[in-house]
């Protein structure tokens, strides 16, 4: 026996704890025994990583192998102010070693010191009794499952996702089903009681606002107030005539003990399934695929099936008034349009919400009164147990508030009579909404602060003499004239500034057609500050990002103040007005300032050229022969509707792999039109100035005079690639081998090229023959012999053959 593995059992017996490296390679290892100790460090850990987003993990336990897997260990979020002791999913191979895509958090599913985070170097123990304990750093008591003396043997990570403390007759004990965070798995149950109750943010892991529970009156989400304020309930069951103890999730359904099944989602195929609670209010279910990487997709909104984006009680955050078009403002004195008396809060959330501009306090009750908002709603309203007063009249309901200094506002719903309906009282005010048709009327009325001390201070202050008064008279004038003399220069120096910058607002509200214009400030909450960079373009960065619908996004950010304009408007105007499963979809733009971005749907498996350029040692995680050739197809599509199925063609300009995107399956999508040129029907040939990426440029660009077919040329280039799996231009080859593109004088041959069979692909031989000859006649050097992209299609659907007289000459340059 070597003397490192002899180390390795030493290392074993002597410490109780440390897994080998071998074990955790070869075997997963879903079970510890009592009285072991994990210690939170990666010297001790065998099994960890960082990932791209700057997440931490320390695997612990592990309950298989072969793509998503359920683990629990040690967990740090970006910005690692601490670790989870937690259960997360995490893809790994055959093996059970992490993938080596590490570009995705793995999602958390239960923790259990969401409150209390620890450092490196804590400790979690099984002790000799069967109590799991966490304790920090310093050796201070975090957390337990308070299971000593009750036959505890081991522990054990099903592979359902459920963590449990065993007897030797494997009865349970203890279990992480039983103690639910903000997650609910397939086949866990949460019963009567029970919580779901939401993070605070996307970030922060500690209790949020938003809980969930099961009622006898059904499932239903509350905001935490004193009282706490419902604002949904999901599934009643007494429709059914039930009395559910338990709601439990199984095939994408939250289900009844009965076995009605209110279905949320179309599932397919998918490895694994949870509900999360979010931290804005939003019960979503999520999907992880069996052959996916990244892999998490919102399956369904469960609460958007009843409530519309105004039903939320953070929907315009505290105070805020939400309208029916999702746009928020503070609350204004609906008779004399006074907005004084509430300002916004502007600290980079979406939606922040408004705080008064005097706070309200007991201690002075006589300044209060209360602010009229007109025909304005409220989330709580559903709730008809909320009602501090039932039956009563408008003017009881505000004298109520005026009497209770906890009162925040004055809520009254009424159907036709203001004489008779119902009061709510809230201790703590959340968004309200306008009234568009509803079948209730309700009017509402927010206590303020009459008469702010700082005002009243300020009507105090006079002069204590004439002469102050007198010289305080004069500055002013002189302060005047001057002021209008500034006044005057800069209106000439800012006229034609100020005509520009409407002309340029003006563009964008004619392009801008279903397309979302999002704020800066929106952007920047949603993207986390452009904390996490997932893509480097020609003309800015690409940076993830999710909107406050939960859907994910990629937010495009152009860099420079004055770079990129024309690229700006030419990418808003082409895609924003196109619609093809293989085009990447442009949800929105954001022209504020010098801010511009473009907001696309989220692609989770990132850019082609990330999966076909691989190395030696990566070369197990590239794509196959049957996605290569898919992708190809799809390729060739999204260019046809471009170049034949819109009303102008358009040349795209910067076909790449870089510039196509792949979604969850590995669908592929045309994205970045920055440089794309619009042709109209009649031009034969457009001049225009030479753009693109080296390497991908038909001959035509030397001459400026060019058609859609420079699109054509790139596909043939890119084709290449996909095949032999190594870029056009690669300067550490030989020199005869830098270009992709000459090693072909070989297929005149009949041979395929020695890259293509260097590439370790497992391919068809005369497909492969047939998709490389497709390339040759993409790559004509006369334009005109090129095929345009619906043949492309025919050629790769079967119903059309490749031309067999090609020039191998791809370097000349020829329009005719």
């Amino acid at each position: 026996m070597c003397p490192s593995r002899l180390f390795i059992i030493f290392i074993l017996a002597a410490s109780h704890f440390l897994l080998s490296a071998a074990d955790v390679r070869r075997h997963d290892y879903p079970t510890a025994n009592l009285n072991t100790t994990w210690i939170n460090n990666p010297a001790l850990t065998p099994n960890h990583a960082t990932f791209v987003t700057g997440t931490r993990i320390r695997l612990l336990l592990l309950s298989g192998s072969g793509g998503p897997t359920f683990s629990c260990g040690f967990l740090c979020l970006p910005r690692c102010r601490g670790y989870l002791f937690s259960i997360f999913v995490v893809i790994t191979t055959s093996v059970s070693e992490l993938s080596g895509d590490l570009n995705d958090s793995p999602p958390v599913v239960w923790s259990a010191n969401r409150d209390r985070l620890v450092g490196d170097n804590a400790t979690l123990l099984i002790t000799q009794s069967g109590d799991l304990i966490l304790r920090d750093s310093d050796g201070s008591f975090v957390w337990s499952t308070n299971t000593s003396n009750r036959s505890v043997s081991a522990m054990t990570l099903s592979s359902s996702g459920n963590l449990m403390l065993l007897t030797s007759q494997n009865q349970t004990v203890w279990s992480s089903f039983d103690h639910p965070t903000d997650t609910l798995l397939t086949g866990q149950t949460l019963r009567i009681g029970q919580r779901l109750t939401s993070n605070s943010s996307a970030s922060n892991t500690t209790k949020g606002r938003f809980f969930l529970s099961l009622q006898h009156d059904g499932l239903n989400a509350f905001v935490n107030s004193i009282p706490p304020q419902r604002y949904a309930q999901l599934f009643n069951p007494h429709i059914q005539a039930l009395h559910p103890r338990s709601l439990t999730l199984r095939n994408g359904a939250l289900q009844w003990p009965s076995g009605s099944a209110p279905m949320v989602a179309d599932l397919k195929s998918w490895a694994l399934q949870f509900v999360r609670l979010e931290f804005d209010g939003h019960l979503r279910l999520y999907g992880i695929g069996h052959n996916s990487i990244s892999g998490l997709t919102i399956l369904c909104d469960v609460t958007n099936f009843g409530l519309g984006y105004c039903d939320y009680p953070m929907a315009c955050g505290k105070y805020g008034i939400c309208s029916i078009n999702g746009q928020c403002s503070c609350p204004v004195n609906a008779l004399t349009g006074d907005s004084a008396f509430f300002r916004t809060i502007s600290w980079g959330q979406v939606n922040p919400g408004c705080s008064p501009a005097t706070p309200i306090s007991c201690l002075s009750m006589e300044k209060h009164s209360l602010l009229p908002l007109g025909n304005v709603s409220y989330f709580n309203y559903i709730d008809e147990n909320a009602a501090a007063l039932r039956r009563t009249d408008l003017e009881s309901c505000k004298q109520a508030c005026m009497k209770n200094c906890s009162c925040k506002a004055a809520l009254f719903k009424y159907a036709m009579n203001s004489s008779y309906g119902d009061c709510y009282l809230p201790t703590e005010l959340f968004s309200l909404k306008n009234i568009s048709s509803m079948d209730y009327n309700s009017s509402a009325f927010i206590k303020v602060v009459t008469a702010p001390e700082t005002l009243l201070q300020e009507s105090h202050l006079t002069s204590s003499s004439s002469k102050n008064i007198m010289s305080a008279m004069i500055g002013a004038t002189v302060l005047g004239i001057l002021l209008f003399t500034f006044i005057l220069v800069c209106a000439a120096r800012c006229r034609n500034r100020a005509s520009g910058e409407m002309e340029e607002g003006d563009q964008f509200n004619q392009v801008r057609g279903a397309l979302v214009r999002f704020s800066y400030e929106e952007m920047k909450f949603a993207t986390e500050g452009f904390k996490r960079k997932i893509g480097q373009g020609g003309f800015g960065s690409v940076f993830w990002g999710t909107l406050s619908s939960g859907k994910q996004i990629a937010v495009k950010k152009l860099e420079g103040a004055g770079q990129g304009k024309k690229e700006f408007l030419a990418e808003v105007e082409t895609i924003g007005s196109v619609h093809h499963i293989n085009l990447v979809e442009l949800i929105g733009f954001c022209l504020e300032k010098s801010h511009r971005l473009l907001v696309y749907e989220f692609m989770p498996n990132g850019s082609l050229d990330q999966w076909i350029f691989k190395t030696e040692e990566e070369e197990e995680e590239a794509l196959d022969w049957i996605t290569r050739r898919k992708i190809i197809l799809q390729i060739a599509k999204g260019l046809c509707y471009l170049h034949e199925g819109c009303r102008h063609r358009i040349a795209h300009l910067d076909i790449k792999p870089q510039n196509i995107l792949l979604d969850q399956k590995f669908d592929a999508k045309l994205a970045d039109f920055g440089l794309s040129k619009l042709i109209d029907r009649e031009q034969s040939a457009v001049m225009t100035r030479m753009r693109g990426t080296p390497g991908y440029l038909a001959p035509e660009w030397l001459t400026s005079i060019i058609t859609e077919k420079v699109d054509v040329y790139s596909f043939g280039v890119v084709v290449l690639e996909i095949l032999c799996g190594r870029r056009n231009l690669d300067p550490s080859q030989p020199e005869e081998a830098v270009h992709l593109i000459a090693l072909l004088e070989t297929f005149k041959l009949g041979q395929l090229p020695q890259v293509f069979r260097g590439s370790g692909l497992q391919f068809e031989e005369e497909d492969a023959v047939k998709l490389m000859r497709l390339a040759i006649w993409c790559l004509q050097s006369n334009c005109k012999r090129r095929p345009c992209m619906s043949t492309v299609v025919k050629v790769l659907e079967g119903s059309v053959d490749v031309e067999s007289n090609v020039d191998y000459d791809f370097f000349g340059c020829q329009l005719r």
